[in-house]
């Protein structure tokens, strides 16, 4: 019996994605900064947001982390960020939308409910 080796390329194509943050996302990191700012400061609001968009941009790598919710909407995904907030975020072959940001409990559900 002969034996064999096959090599295989394992290399696969990568895609490059655009990080892209909705109006409504980037009216609802305003709304967390100015939140954050009158109860703790605003240096601890900008620290907060940057560890938040810092966060978002990871997606670049890995794109398809969270919670699937096509309940909601279809291609929509949901991950929650150090307890407190939830980012709500869909895919297409080479953007990644940050469609809200909601801090603090909000009501997801209800919010595309009524979309």
């Amino acid at each position: 019996m002969s034996s064999r080796s096959f090599a295989t390329d394992t290399r696969t194509a990568t895609v490059t994605y655009r990080l892209v943050f909705s109006p409504e996302a980037q009216t609802d990191l305003t709304e967390i900064y100015d939140y954050i700012a009158d109860r703790a400061g605003r240096g601890r609001a900008m620290a907060y947001l940057d560890r938040v968009e810092r966060f978002c941009a990871d997606f670049v790598e890995f794109p398809l982390r969270g919670t699937r919710r096509d309940d909601l909407r279809h291609g929509l995904r949901t991950i929650g960020f150090e307890r407190r907030i939830t980012i709500a975020f869909h895919v297409v072959p080479d953007t990644i939308t940050i469609d809200r940001i909601f801090y603090g409990g909000r009501d997801i559900d209800g919010t595309y409910e009524s979309d």
